[in-house]
């Protein structure tokens, strides 16, 4: 994709991984558009980018995610990239009283969220470029996040998919494959002694500039290249 010049729709851009791909977009001349729940988060994000259009929204419900479309259709036809960044993830066991509530809740976010929105833009004439943020996760799971794992299983094959069945319609589809990075994802402190976020996206513009569709970054570069001996090993080393 080219990197200037775009108008670019990123879920969850208002915080970790989604607030760091928006601001390098934005300087690079780009217009953003972040949704998310937290109104706080939104308003913080413009604050700190001039120009940055946010809009408040809850993409676990699908009458929003109808309703965010209708309104880019509407108030920005010539979006032409979308980034599927939201999502959750749940630290649980399935022994836990809840675990089968919080599971369809990941499920939701991860898998039927993003998924939808895929069919709802790609019906957007200007459309160019989609991003789906997927996780090394996608290769070996950690079984303390068990359903998280498995959604982005999900979402990366989804996504092998996907980058085909929309190349007749001249739609390019990247995924995005961080490792665990120090956001707060799955909750504060979790990630504290991982990578910066800007470490990650670094090598997300890097690899952009190079036309990579599968972009990687230290733990997940070496699972997606790694077979099957070497993901039985990782997973032993994961989940002692």
């Amino acid at each position: 994709m080219q990197l200037s010049n775009n108008k670019i729709l990123i879920t969850g851009g208002a915080s970790g991984i989604g607030l760091g791909l928006s601001r390098r977009f934005h300087e690079l001349g780009n217009t953003i558009i972040v949704c998310g729940r937290r109104e706080d988060f939104l308003e913080k994000a413009a604050n700190e980018l001039p120009g940055l259009i946010t809009k408040a929204c809850d993409l676990s419900q699908e009458n929003d995610r109808i309703a965010l479309f209708e309104w880019i259709a509407t108030e920005h036809p010539d979006l032409n990239t979308l980034v599927n960044n939201a999502g959750i993830q749940q630290w649980m066991n399935i022994s836990d009283a809840d675990f089968y509530q919080r599971a369809r809740q990941e499920m939701n976010v991860n898998m039927e969220t993003p998924v939808h929105l895929c069919h709802l833009f790609s019906a957007l004439p200007s459309l160019k470029t989609i991003i789906n943020v997927s996780s090394g996760l996608s290769f070996v799971p950690l079984t303390k996040v068990p359903v998280y794992s498995a959604t982005k299983a999900f979402f990366h094959s989804f996504t092998k998919s996907l980058r085909y069945l929309l190349a007749p319609q001249g739609i390019d589809v990247i995924e995005l494959i961080p490792p665990a990075l120090n956001t707060d994802l799955g909750g504060p402190g979790l990630h504290d002694a991982a990578p910066p976020v800007s470490a990650f996206v670094d090598a997300v513009f890097e690899q952009l500039e190079q036309g990579t569709k599968e972009i990687t970054f230290g733990f997940s570069e070496a699972m997606l290249k790694a077979g099957p001996a070497e993901l039985e090993q990782a997973f032993v080393r994961m989940n002692p």
